[in-house]
């Protein structure tokens, strides 16, 4: 019999954990300064009672809107366009045709009806593909202020012919007006195991979500140091949760959509 492979799992655990550690520590170093930009102009947003919105076009990427929606410790200024078309639980293959689909984010920013004292942060870590571009564009041409949150290597070191890719090729990171590098590498999966042809344990949930609680991190700074206390949720399941956030649904329900 052939000598049994040994693989020590426990390594390559430790392996995903330093590469999501070593990922978490470019963001918060170089992208210090797109960072600080963005929660400005967040914090602008919400002085004025106005919403942020966000959009994460992509099977995944849904997760990331849902990340600074709704959720304990999260702004309540916070809207996230939860789009049915690309949720993994309509189908995963259906989900990744939609994002595919050229003109489909143009009808979903339409629907949202946002406009120029708007802001729009779009999160898609690949930051290539059809839906998630024709948001971008849609959004722009309504004038509406765009942040995007992507990978800049991994959108520069996708073929232009990529199916996935909106017909004018472009990448979001050249079409927002402050654009965040959330550094997901090429593939996403980060970990490689002897005997197998394909890395496994993707990274970028990991990436988007830690990228946008340090841009709420910022945001509510610059508001606390302008002496603005923000609204933000409390967890439900936390002793005077509901009655803490009871205080606000009013001004929140009816403005934000999925509410």
């Amino acid at each position: 019999m052939p000598d049994k492979t040994v693989i020590d799992a426990d390594q390559l655990c430790e392996g995903y954990f330093a590469s999501t550690q070593a990922l978490m520590r470019r963001v918060l170093e170089e992208e210090k300064t797109a960072l600080d930009q963005a929660a400005s102009k967040l914090a602008d947003q919400i002085a004025a009672d106005r919403l942020v919105h966000i959009y994460g076009p992509g099977g995944h990427s849904n997760l990331a809107s849902q990340e600074v929606f709704f959720r304990a410790g999260g702004l309540m200024h916070i809207s996230a366009i939860l789009d049915e078309g690309t949720l993994l639980s309509n189908g995963a293959l259906r989900s990744m045709a939609i994002e595919r689909t050229p003109g489909y984010g143009k009808v979903v920013i339409a629907n949202q009806r946002l406009g120029k004292n708007d802001l729009l942060i779009l999160v898609n870590a690949y930051g290539i593909n059809a839906a998630l571009i024709d948001a971008a564009l849609e959004a722009r041409r309504r004038g509406t202020f765009l942040i995007g949150i992507s990978s800049r290597e991994h959108a520069s070191n996708t073929s232009p012919d990529h199916p996935a890719r909106h017909p004018t090729r472009q990448n979001l990171h050249d079409i927002v007006d402050i654009a965040v590098d959330c550094k997901v590498p090429i593939g996403d999966a980060v970990v490689a195991v002897p005997g197998m042809s394909e890395n496994i344990a993707a990274i970028s949930t990991f990436a988007n979500a830690f990228t946008l609680n340090c841009l709420v991190i910022r945001t509510v700074a610059k508001l606390v140091e302008r002496g603005i206390e923000p609204p933000v949720w409390r967890s439900g399941n936390a002793p005077g949760g509901d009655e803490a956030n009871a205080r606000f649904i009013d001004k929140f329900q009816g403005r934000v959509r999925a509410l």
